[in-house]
């Protein structure tokens, strides 16, 4: 039997706006296992959201999405009913959003919201649910858990209502959690507990992860997987070992670049950067999305298709028409 939690093949969203036809997402494909995470980092507006979004069948009505494959635990999500993907989300597949204030119900205790889900999708009394709700509480560093249950989201600090929004993805036991930018709203201590928090639960759980995230700090902590996007595309993936030691493609090398490293940076040094800006993804755009802003940019990159190749090691890909050794010798001259 296959470990393989989630599988996602050629996904792509197109989404009509006044300006033409705007393609967040292009031809994205990843798979999660179970135990696995994969983080999906890049800067914002590259298509990290939008990607989750679409598996989770949340998108906006406008947008039209399509993939080759498109599957949790084997059952196709395309050709599931809207009905069916409801019975899904938030027991076999849940996810937690950037900002729990917008995500929890102002108007609803924190037990009521803990509770639903779970009397929803499973046959348990309300007792049964709220002593899950309990245990979930305290099992995500929440003290006094019971008395937390009669409060309301505005009573709760930053990092305790997003621990709240873990416990309640996990209600349910699901086999596949979705983590987008959990810890964006919250200070650098806390950001460190929740992350933590996660890693643990994961393991505990056994669930495949997907956690989205522009930092590259995080990343190198949590990932067995990285899948680095840029304007809509999959630009480099591997293993998080692969990814930060031999980083193949410009864009990922200028990331890393961008990161001090202590006992390296030295103080009042400048940081590393990337020219330039993210290009329009309204209609469409040939060759390579990033040669406007890459150091090593040629004629041939700006045509045509450019598909994911492979790297120095199995399951290390990128996006590039220069070799891996070119892009090695290319990190190498900027390093020097």
């Amino acid at each position: 039997m296959s470990d393989t939690i989630l599988e996602v093949q050629d996904l792509v969203v197109d989404i009509p706006v006044s300006a033409g036809m705007l393609h967040p997402v292009q031809s994205i494909s990843f798979k999660v296992d179970k135990g696995e995470t994969l983080c999906i980092v890049g800067e914002s507006g590259c298509g990290k959201s939008l990607t989750s979004l679409a598996v989770m069948n949340l998108l906006p009505k406008s947008a039209n999405c399509t993939a080759t494959k498109l599957s949790l635990d084997g059952e196709d999500l395309q050709s599931t009913s809207e009905r069916r993907m409801s019975d899904i989300r938030g027991n076999k597949m849940s996810m937690i959003f950037q900002e729990p204030m917008t995500s929890l119900n102002p108007a609803y205790t924190i037990g009521n919201q803990l509770t639903e889900a779970l009397l929803r999708h499973k046959k348990v009394s309300q007792s049964e649910a709220r002593d899950r709700a309990i245990y979930l509480l305290e099992k995500v560093g929440i003290t006094a858990a019971a008395s937390r249950l009669t409060q309301y989201p505005h009573q709760l600090s930053g990092g305790l209502r997003q621990r709240v929004m873990i416990a309640m993805a996990l209600m349910c036991g699901p086999e596949m959690i979705i983590a987008d930018e959990p810890t964006t709203a919250l200070d650098v201590t806390i950001q460190a507990q929740i992350l933590h928090l996660l890693a643990d639960l994961q393991k505990e759980f056994n669930m495949g992860m997907i956690l989205i995230t522009h930092d590259l700090g995080v990343v190198s902590r949590v990932a067995d997987r990285v899948a680095v996007m840029y304007a809509g595309q999959i630009v480099e993936t591997g293993t998080g070992k692969q990814v930060f030691e031999n980083p193949t493609h410009p864009y990922t090398q200028g990331l890393l670049e961008c990161i001090p490293i202590p006992g390296k940076t030295e103080r009042g040094a400048h940081l590393g950067s990337i020219p330039g800006i993210v290009p329009s993804l309204v209609g469409d755009l040939p060759g390579c999305h990033f040669a406007d802003r890459c150091r090593h940019v040629m004629d041939t990159c700006r045509t045509g298709t450019i598909d994911l190749s492979p790297s120095f090691e199995d399951g290390h890909v990128y996006r590039c028409v220069q070799t891996p050794e070119q892009c090695a010798a290319n990190l190498k001259k900027g390093a020097a």
